[in-house]
């Protein structure tokens, strides 16, 4: 299917389906249940999933087949929004050409820094991406102001210029000045109802629009990591020096990759633009830089599917895990004596609500330590003792002979 071997469509299959059903899959709690704290099926955190999905997926495709860690792909991720948000503010308010400007600008922005870059490796190549990437932010902060918007940021106004505001379908306002982002007329803040067993679900047209582009990027990803060109990046992985030796120039591979990885970010930074019309700098932050790593380590190095679940992983930290409170706490153990309750409160509290980042840490240090293949090594080992568990049940009622 689609030039994939069957073990690879089979786990594109797996995803697409993900997506599609995300919203029910994310929301198996009732409303009215205490439970219901830990529902993740609306709109706005599934964007970020996929979104975060597509910026971990282009990050693996470098670190993962190279091993070169970048510190700096928030820089591509705030260019593509940036780029984004100018196209919505002077051709029209349509989502699709924001996304290929996007794309197109942390692409050219990514050649440009990969350029350099790439002239070395290791932890200095780590550390002028970094550099880099604080420099646009910088940029982005202060010097850029007119451009950028500064700490204020940047958004999209009634009154902007333009060219096709009708391209496509143009934007209705909300909130009286701030135009809505759409495509065939279809605004991505809207959303539409299906009846499924009795019960009425809620679909936003947004979340798909970024479900079937994160789609696109896993195909072509899969593409790459199957490809001539990925064995080359997977040799270099293996052996930089070695290829070297051989009289193979490396540079125009990894300068390649490092595009097409930037252009993963970009495409993100696109996406979050025409989801949430406001930029800001601090998408541009090193912290941005420094969790997609986080998710790429925590999903798998190296593998198609981890960084997807990686993203989800952190974002559903950062968007549930964090809203719970010690009122919520009591709530869930009242029934326990006041003295017990007040006890495992206290022991809970700090891992929770502010505290959430202590328990991604540790959580993080648990995966390092004991799962360095990450969230996709963890379901390697756990289909691999239920299938032994099986297969020992097999042989238990297999009759004597």
């Amino acid at each position: 299917m689609f030039g994939l071997d069957k073990k690879d469509a089979r786990l594109l299959l797996i995803v697409a389906v993900m997506v599609a059903l995300a919203p029910i899959i994310l929301n198996p709690f009732p409303e009215d249940s205490a439970m219901a704290q830990f529902n993740a099926g609306y709109p706005d955190l599934m964007q970020r999933f996929v979104i975060f999905g597509i910026f971990a997926i282009g990050f693996n495709i470098l670190f993962g087949l190279t091993g070169y860690l970048s510190f700096g792909h928030a820089a591509f991720l705030g260019a593509g929004s940036y780029a984004g948000m100018w196209m919505m503010k002077l051709l029209s308010i349509n989502v699709i050409p924001a996304i290929i400007l996007s794309t197109v600008v942390a692409g050219v922005i990514a050649l440009a820094i990969g350029w350099i870059s790439l002239r070395r490796s290791g932890i200095y190549f780590s550390i002028l991406t970094l550099a880099f990437a604080q420099m646009a932010f910088a940029l982005a902060a202060s010097v850029l102001t007119p451009i950028t918007g500064g700490e204020t940021g940047l958004q999209t106004n009634l009154n902007d210029p333009r060219i096709f505001p009708e391209f496509l379908g143009g934007g209705s306002s909300v909130d009286g000045n701030i135009p809505k982002p759409s495509l065939f007329g279809i605004e991505m803040s809207s959303s539409f109802k299906v009846p499924v067993g009795g019960w009425e679900w809620t679909f936003n047209w947004g979340y798909y629009l970024c479900g079937v582009m994160m789609l696109v990027a896993f195909y072509i990803a899969i593409r790459i990591f199957r490809s001539p060109f990925g064995l080359m990046l997977k040799a270099v992985k293996s052996n930089q020096h070695r290829m070297s030796y051989t009289g193979l120039n490396t540079r125009p591979y990894m300068l390649t990759c490092f595009v097409i990885s930037g252009m993963y970010a970009g495409l993100a930074g696109g996406l979050m633009a025409a989801m949430d019309p406001q930029v800001g700098a601090e998408r541009m932050q090193w912290t941005a830089s420094g969790e997609v790593v986080l998710m790429t380590i925590l999903g798998g190095i190296g593998t198609l599917i981890g960084p997807v679940l990686g993203a989800g992983l952190i974002k559903y930290f950062e968007n549930i895990f964090s809203k719970i409170n010690s009122s919520l706490l009591h709530e869930w153990f009242a029934f326990l004596p006041d003295g017990l309750e007040n006890f495992i409160v206290a022991i809970i509290y700090p891992f929770i609500g502010k505290g959430w980042h202590l328990t991604l840490g540790l959580m993080f240090m648990a995966v390092i330590i004991f799962l360095p293949g990450g969230l996709v090594e963890l379901g390697k080992r756990l289909s691999k003792r239920f299938g032994k568990k099986n297969q020992d049940a097999a042989g238990d009622t297999k009759p004597a002979e």
